[in-house]
């Protein structure tokens, strides 16, 4: 299982980021799909769920209404688009997919929201 992930970088409050993650070495359409975030001194937090299909998602609840996942089966891809970014979101972003007992994870990408 291998994941690249991009989009990451530096914004101002306020602004907006998507985050893309490509997958491979696994059977992307047949899993769930989350995005994961860790800011400097906390635990990596959940941030968002898609499903299989693309057609039911979860976010956490301090999220909601910002940020937005979403998935190309064909692409292999899931993203992740953020608006309204506050410099609270700063944090490192993985994508994840639990594939049986095994938990996968990104390399991870930057988000850094700051003016």
């Amino acid at each position: 299982v291998q994941f690249v992930e991009s989009g990451g970088g530096w914004v101002q409050p306020g602004g907006s980021l998507r985050l893309s993650c490509a997958a491979s070495g696994f059977t992307f359409s047949r899993y769930y799909m989350s995005w994961y975030r860790q800011a400097p001194g906390k635990e990596r937090e959940l941030v968002a769920t898609i499903t299989s299909a693309g057609d039911s998602t979860h976010y956490a609840d301090s999220l909601k209404g910002r940020f937005a996942v979403s998935r190309d089966n064909a692409k292999k891809t899931v993203y992740l688009a953020m608006n309204s970014l506050k410099p609270e979101d700063t944090a490192v972003y993985y994508c994840n997919v639990k594939v049986g007992r095994n938990d996968y994870w990104g390399q991870g990408t930057q988000v850094t929201v700051s003016s």
